[in-house]
């Protein structure tokens, strides 16, 4: 291959600025392939990941309650509401249309303690799915409560505008539960169903009371509440507590899910790669080298023959 020898100055510019202008496109061919790359760390500088919900048809399958019986008569509470239910949806139970507890279904089953209004209460099983979505209602099965006791003129209640709430493992859980009726000061009993001791604590007046603990390991926890006033009357109420799984991403689809749990998305990584430029340094040094003593020789020539060294510039 015959090697190109510049014979001017003007020459030797030309080809100093095709070098050039070959190095950096190089470079930037380099740069930008490597920039498509895609990056399996999901926390990224600059990156941008989005959030949303699926939406889902609501369940088409509802609860049935197994016991009690429709018709039965009952005098001791709490009473065990047991059913079957669409596995891992969450079952709300209502006495006369009034919230009254509420339970996760496992394995197709449902099991929760609840209380009773004085005389008939008609109750009635709602399954929810993740989105809050409710599902068909169960059979109404009427119950009879006869209160043979003596005390105050209304009956101690508790409950809550929450059937379902979480928290992370090792962080505050806060469950509001609302107090009416009875005769103060009130003893509560809070099983946290973790294990743990349950709570114990008096309140002196109704109104809402905020409920708090901590969770140590991510689980689904049934939570019973008993209050009973000065008169011995007691309230019940069932919820649902969550302690929420580890938060994770990884570089796969995913969504968000009621309890808080963190979707993942898929994230690309923008990072300017270095190493084309560290190679090419020495070539361009070593370029301009050989240019400027090519110069000096050049106009050392011209000069030893007569000539003017910058007649071409």
């Amino acid at each position: 291959m015959k090697q190109f020898i510049p014979s001017t100055w003007a020459d030797m510019k030309r080809m100093v600025v095709t070098i050039s202008f070959v190095v950096v496109a190089l470079f930037l061919v380099l740069g930008a392939n490597s920039a498509s790359a895609q990056s399996s760390d999901p926390v990224q500088s600059g990156s941008a990941g989005l959030t949303g919900s699926i939406s889902a048809p609501p369940p088409t399958s509802g609860a049935t309650i197994s016991f009690p019986t429709n018709g039965s008569v009952v005098s001791d509470l709490p009473v065990i509401v047991t059913g079957v239910c669409p596995d891992g949806l969450l079952v709300k139970i209502f006495k006369n249309n009034v919230f009254a507890g509420s339970v996760q279904c496992i394995g197709g089953n449902f099991s929760l303690q609840t209380d009773l209004f004085v005389g008939t209460n008609e109750l009635v099983a709602r399954v929810f799915d993740d989105l809050d979505q409710p599902g068909p209602d169960s059979n109404i099965v009427i119950v009879t409560f006869r209160d043979d006791s003596v005390g105050a003129p209304s009956r101690v209640t508790v409950t809550s505008n929450f059937a379902k709430r979480g928290a992370n493992p090792g962080q505050t859980l806060t469950y509001p539960v609302i107090l009416s009726g009875g005769t103060g000061p009130y003893a509560f009993s809070v099983d946290w169903g973790d294990g743990t001791e349950a709570d114990l604590f008096t309140e002196p007046f109704p109104g809402t009371i905020d409920l708090t603990h901590e969770y140590g390991e991510p689980g689904v926890y049934n939570i019973v509440i008993k209050v009973v006033d000065a008169n011995g009357v007691a309230a019940f109420l069932q919820l649902v507590g969550v302690a929420n799984g580890p938060l994770s991403q990884v570089n796969e689809g995913g969504s968000t899910g009621e309890d808080g749990e963190l979707g993942t998305f898929n994230t690309t990584r923008i990072e300017v790669v270095w190493w084309p430029a560290t190679l090419l340094i020495p070539f361009i040094i070593s370029t301009f080298w050989l240019g400027k003593r090519y110069m000096l020789h050049n106009m050392k020539k011209r000069i030893e023959n007569g000539e003017h060294p910058f007649a071409d510039i």
